[in-house]
């Protein structure tokens, strides 16, 4: 099979290995669609994300779809065939954290395209059984594989106990904010979506906000959202947002940028904010498969290129260009 190897920052080739086997509760999957996410991006021109950092080569890519092609002993014959979403992070078994329902927490959890483990830009992955979840045939390859960026989403709209008629704010109108942006609105939540690019608020529109500005038209802040969701990681955006919460409001940081920010103390405490971090998504994909299935949020509008193994450095940096949202690799 073909793999799409990354050796050192801005460095991608193309790798003949062998068809993996499925081993005891694996699968085999031909991947069908890979979205890029802004991880692959950051490794791509960094080489690290924080204390993950690229020492070896390394296959990108963790949201994927494909189709059974062979099962291992103890997985029952009769899925071989089945489209699947492969859900990527892997956890020991019997940690504390996965004991407790939190195994995205687990810190010895295998995530694709996590050093040193190897992702999705490849024909073939074996993957756990468990964590293969079948998708209905009416559910585009490209959909299947997006509902690994729906269930960050998902898992925002938890942590910020979004409920119906709250106010919204949303920073970032890329896919993340756009589908935070969508499962918001599915609960019945007045959405607002801010992006520094104007031309992405037209998505937002597409996607549930009910309102949306830029930095440039930003209202003077007041407190008036019961939740705050942060896709951006940038610092500005996290400030403006904090500012803008009611009291007792939360906060959600979903975007991964400044390792540091120096937080308004007081205006926290006299308002009595809560803010919290998201890491990855726990118990999503049932969820997020119904939607899809139903065809509640649109996971398909979000595709704007598409690109084969041999292109995989033009899908790493497409988003860079005017009204990209999510490129996609079909192995």
């Amino acid at each position: 099979m073909r793999v799409s190897v990354l050796d050192a920052p801005g460095k991608l080739r193309l790798e003949d290995r062998p068809v993996p086997v499925p081993g005891p509760g694996e699968v085999l999957v031909r991947i069908a669609s890979v979205g890029v996410c802004g991880s692959d991006t950051h490794y791509y021109r960094e080489g690290r994300i924080g204390s993950f950092v690229v020492e070896s080569p390394l296959v990108l890519g963790h949201e994927a779809s494909g189709r059974i092609e062979a099962v291992g002993d103890g997985v029952d014959p009769a899925r071989v065939g089945h489209r699947v979403s492969l859900e990527p992070g892997i956890p020991q078994p019997y940690s504390k954290q996965t004991l407790s329902g939190h195994y995205n927490l687990d810190p010895d959890v295998r995530f694709f395209a996590t050093p040193p483990v190897d992702g999705t830009f490849a024909e073939y992955v074996v993957h756990p059984a468990a964590f293969s979840h079948p998708v209905p045939e009416h559910v585009s390859d490209d959909a299947a594989a997006l509902l690994e960026p729906l269930s960050v989403a998902l898992a925002a709209r938890a942590a910020g106990q979004v409920q119906l008629g709250d106010k919204v704010l949303v920073a970032g109108a890329g896919p993340i904010g756009l589908l935070v942006s969508a499962v918001c609105t599915l609960a019945g939540a007045d959405v607002t979506v801010t992006d520094v690019r104007a031309e992405r608020l037209d998505a937002a529109a597409r996607y549930g906000a009910a309102h949306t500005f830029t930095s440039a038209d930003a209202p003077e802040p007041a407190p008036e959202y019961q939740v705050f969701v942060d896709a951006t990681g940038a610092e500005p955006a996290v400030l403006s947002g904090i500012q803008r919460l009611a009291p007792r409001g939360r906060c959600v940081l979903v975007g991964m940028g400044a390792d540091t920010i120096a937080l308004p103390v007081p205006l926290v405490q006299g308002r009595e904010l809560t803010i919290t971090g998201t890491f990855r998504y726990a118990n999503t994909w049932p969820l997020a498969v119904d939607i899809a299935s139903r065809g509640l949020v649109d996971l398909d509008g979000l595709v704007t290129s598409r690109h084969g193994l041999d292109d995989v450095e033009a899908a790493l940096v497409a988003g860079a260009r005017e009204g990209a949202l999510k490129a996609v690799i079909t192995p």
